[in-house]
C-alpha cells in the first residue's frame, strides 16, 4: 500500500478546486448568489490514507435546494427533485425567513397593488413570493451537479495515472533504500 500518495493528493486537490470554483461561477452566472453567503460557504476537504481517499464538499444547508430544486404543492418546477414543500421535514419558517431577507437585499419596493395602485410593503411582497414558491416550487439550478459532472468526465483516468505515479515513486524509493542498506 502507498505510504504517501503525493500525486493522488495533487490530482484530487486540482479536481476539488475546479469543482468549487465552477460551482461558484455557475451560481454567479445564474444570478443565484445575492448575498454571497452560499458562494462563500462552498469549500472542500481531502483525506487520504492507506487504500482510501475521500473528497468532501461543504456548503450552506440550503445549497441542496438551490441545486436540486424543490417541488411545489400544486404544480412543480422540479419534478425530479427529492425535496418538496409541505412534506413536514424542513425547518419551520425557513422559507419565510430566507425570502424576507432576499426581498430586502434585492431592494424590492416598487410593486403596486393591482386594485389600488399603491405601493405595497416589502413584507407583503415577501408573503406573495413565498406563496408562489410554496405552490409552484423552485426550479433546479444544478450549479453544483453540473460542475460535478464536468469533474467526473476525466477524474477516474487521472486518479489511475496519479496512483500509478505514486506506486512507481514508492517502488523507486524502496529500491533506492535497499541499495543504501546493501552498500552501507
Amino acid at each position: 500500500m502507498l505510504k504517501d500518495p503525493k500525486e493522488l493528493k495533487k490530482t484530487l486537490n486540482g479536481y476539488a478546486k475546479f469543482l468549487v470554483n465552477q460551482s461558484k461561477a455557475n451560481l454567479k452566472a445564474d444570478n443565484k448568489n445575492v448575498s454571497g453567503r452560499l458562494s462563500n460557504s462552498i469549500r472542500y476537504k481531502i483525506e487520504t490514507g492507506v487504500g482510501m481517499f475521500d473528497i468532501s464538499i461543504f456548503a450552506e444547508d440550503y445549497a441542496k435546494f438551490i441545486d436540486q430544486g424543490v417541488q411545489g404543492t400544486t404544480s412543480t418546477k422540479a419534478p425530479n427533485s427529492p425535496y418538496r414543500f409541505g412534506s413536514g421535514t424542513g425547518k419551520s419558517g425557513g422559507l419565510t425567513e430566507g425570502i424576507e431577507k432576499w426581498v430586502k437585499r434585492r431592494g424590492l419596493r416598487r410593486w403596486r397593488d393591482e386594485k389600488t395602485g399603491r405601493f405595497i410593503s416589502q413584507d407583503l411582497i415577501a408573503k406573495r413570493i413565498i406563496r408562489s414558491i410554496w405552490n409552484k416550487g423552485i426550479a433546479p439550478s444544478m450549479f453544483m451537479t453540473n460542475a460535478l459532472n464536468q469533474v467526473m468526465k476525466n477524474l477516474p483516468d487521472d486518479i489511475l495515472k496519479a496512483y500509478a505515479l505514486d506506486i512507481q515513486g514508492q517502488i523507486f524509493n524502496d529500491i533506492k533504500n535497499q541499495e543504501i542498506n546493501l552498500n552501507g
